[in-house]
């Protein structure tokens, strides 16, 4: 099985790649979902945010989200002890749910995939590129948002250039780029290192 890896900043289309993917019959593990869900569900979760918020972290069995965005937005450390709690949990997740899956190739997606380590836990990664003007549109009209309040979450996100830098691949989603052409390509390539692994570990 081959792990792969999609990230991109705001407005870049990963969820729209994504897709492609699923139709073409890959599965898709999408982190900030799974985040949400282990959030909820998971016990260690539950433990570690109760006793590093409090008892109010939940309310009940369910998770007490405005107490959580509070806390989360009251600084970038909390934000980043927060972290540490839940990307373990997400990363544990993603090796069991991959595990169950069939597929010879399958797909992490996540808006934070180097900044969470999440990179490490995939055979190579893609980075979903689209210039900044046209990502800020998409994100506005997505999330029928200002111009200064994208920037503001774009400024929270490692620069493009940077993920670019760190990706294995990048696919160009600027709505003039062939998808379909990059995603044969993406997958032909990654088809053939994971032949060529193979032969080379029938040969020792």
């Amino acid at each position: 099985m081959t792990r792969i890896g999609i990230t991109g900043g705001i407005g870049s289309g990963k969820t729209y790649v994504c897709n492609l993917l699923k139709q073409r019959g890959i599965p898709v593990y999408h982190c900030d979902d799974e985040a949400k869900r282990l959030m909820q569900e998971s016990p260690l979760i539950r433990e570690q945010l109760c006793r590093l918020i409090g008892s109010d972290a939940y309310i009940g069995h369910e998770l007490n989200k405005p107490a959580i965005a509070a806390f989360l937005f009251d600084s970038a450390d909390n934000a980043a002890r927060v972290n540490t709690i839940v990307h373990p949990i997400v990363k544990d997740d993603f090796a069991e749910w991959a595990l169950r899956q069939e597929a010879p190739i399958v797909v992490q997606e996540s808006a934070i995939l180097f900044e969470a380590g999440f990179q490490d836990t995939v055979d190579a990664t893609v980075l979903i590129h689209a210039p900044k003007a046209l990502r800020m549109q998409r994100a506005m009209q997505r999330d029928h948002a200002t111009s200064t309040q994208i920037e503001a979450r774009m400024a929270q996100q490692t620069d493009d250039e940077e993920k670019r830098r760190r990706a294995d691949y990048t696919i160009l989603n600027d709505g003039t780029a062939d998808l379909d052409r990059q995603l044969d390509q993406l997958l032909t390539s990654l088809r053939k290192k994971h032949q060529d692994v193979n032969n080379q570990n029938v040969n020792k």
